[in-house]
């Protein structure tokens, strides 16, 4: 017996309708980018390995997909070196190409090799797979799709406004109630100096990031763990726990990091940004948020996170300001913020919410049943005019049993069956049948067609 083919681990097929549901969700957020002026790109799914190689920490390179040398890639290589422990130093020689681990990497490459061509600020987004030999588990795959939106050649911060109501404007148009959380890195770092604990910048915010999963006693104990001072642990009480309005908490932490000059620049930026969009009748809410700090090694302004109120699931969209993108490819100094929104976690929130339309995953509409080379024949001019007319439409290819036909028609949901058996044809008529409702109707071809839009 043959064994049944499978995919690797960590990767899935996607069936025609959750198929509609992914274009579903692509296509909402391109439409929301080229709304906001953003062009799409795309880069090769590999690239050198010099490329993204050294960009992720040496736990990113160890989960960055190598790919072998063509033709003998063995060449050159002696027993001893395959045997002995430079790992990394043998994949280098028999593997000169990667998959790329992400898109934010990949689009520095770009904007430092096209340069020349592009006019700045440049607004880009790009929508692609990326690829991680992580350990496969529920929700992590080591093949998934990524939304990224960044403006780089700009330090404005109206393009962090921007991204927020690209954020709401999303959202809103998926029905997904969400918090869009804000922080910034020049906040943490004030915070860090005051309690007299600079050095432990990133210690400080890793557990402070944890507070909503662990809470906050064990947040201490990592704090504890870390090194951070008994004393140092008590001053940072009252700012993780810090609660009001947005102004309430900006007017608070303005006296709280009073003497740090990089604390109050970021209370300065999230002020900006927050008055600003207070003006914009933004449907969603938008909350200053102490706790949040993602990636603080990459991320050196604001930095933003959403979170979806109606389900218990982790963050659904982040982003951030970052001021030396290009810097690794020896470009330094170019600004940049950007977005990437969770395709994979958005496909879970809109599937437990229900909240895909009913035409943004439908097939077929209509389905001609077909009874013979006569019948087909008849149809085929109807078929045609309901396809121009846009309704999407299918003749049955084979004269077969009507069971059977209708069965098809049932089991791909199709909401409606034309039949054109003798009597239609001498009536020059198509019987028109309501799948849901059981309804039918003799009916011309304008009438079929306004049926169905209508």
């Amino acid at each position: 017996m043959a064994t049944k083919p499978g995919i690797p681990k960590g990767t899935r097929d996607f069936s025609p309708v959750e198929m509609a549901k992914r274009n579903y969700i692509f296509d909402t957020i391109k439409s929301v980018y080229a709304l906001y002026g953003f062009e799409q790109i795309e880069t090769p799914a590999m690239e050198n390995l010099s490329t993204l190689m050294g960009k992720y920490g040496e736990e990113g390179d160890k989960l960055l997909f190598k790919i072998l040398n063509s033709g003998n890639f063995l060449n050159g290589i002696q027993p001893e070196e395959i045997q002995g422990e430079g790992t990394n130093k043998l994949a280098a020689r028999l593997c000169e190409k990667g998959l790329r681990y992400d898109l934010t990497v990949p689009f520095a490459r770009y904007v430092v090799q096209h340069r020349e061509e592009l006019t700045l600020p440049f607004r880009r987004y790009q929508i692609q797979p990326v690829w991680r030999a992580d350990r496969p588990q529920k929700g992590r795959y080591r093949e998934f799709f990524q939304c990224d939106a960044d403006v780089v050649g700009s330090n404005s911060l109206l393009n962090e406004v921007e991204l927020m109501q690209i954020v709401d404007t999303v959202f809103s148009r998926f029905g997904i109630r969400v918090c869009i959380k804000l922080n910034n890195r020049k906040v943490l770092t004030g915070i860090a100096e005051m309690i007299g604990e600079a050095d432990k910048i990133v210690d400080i915010t890793v557990a402070i990031d944890k507070l909503d999963k662990i809470g906050l006693e064990n947040v201490n104990k990592e704090l504890e763990a870390a090194g951070i001072s008994e004393e140092g642990i008590k001053k940072l009480q009252p700012i993780i726990e810090l609660s009001g309005t947005n102004a309430e908490k900006l007017a608070t932490m303005k006296s709280v990091l009073a003497e740090s000059e990089t604390g109050l620049k970021g209370i300065e930026e999230c002020e900006f940004v927050l008055n600003t969009l207070d003006g914009l009748n933004l449907k969603n809410e938008i909350e200053f948020d102490l706790t949040l700090a993602r990636g603080l090694n990459y991320y050196t302004g604001c930095i933003f996170e959403v979170k979806a109120l109606d389900v218990q699931i982790g963050s659904i969209t982040g982003g951030g300001r970052y001021d030396n993108l290009t810097g690794i490819f020896g470009l330094p100094g170019l600004s940049g913020v950007g977005i990437s929104f969770g395709a994979d976690r958005i496909f879970d929130v809109l599937n437990q919410l229900e909240l895909y339309p009913k035409d943004a995953v439908m097939g077929t509409q209509l389905l001609f049943v077909n009874f013979g080379e006569r019948e087909a024949a008849y149809c085929l001019p109807a078929l045609a005019a309901a396809r121009a007319a846009g309704i999407r439409c299918e003749i049955y290819p084979d004269a077969t049993k009507m069971k059977k036909q209708m069965a098809y028609a049932n089991a791909k949901a199709i909401p409606f069956v034309a039949i054109v058996g003798e009597t239609e044809m001498t009536e020059q008529k198509i019987t028109l049948k309501n799948m849901e409702t059981g309804e039918q109707s003799l009916v011309d071809t304008a009438t079929l067609i306004a049926t169905i839009q209508g």
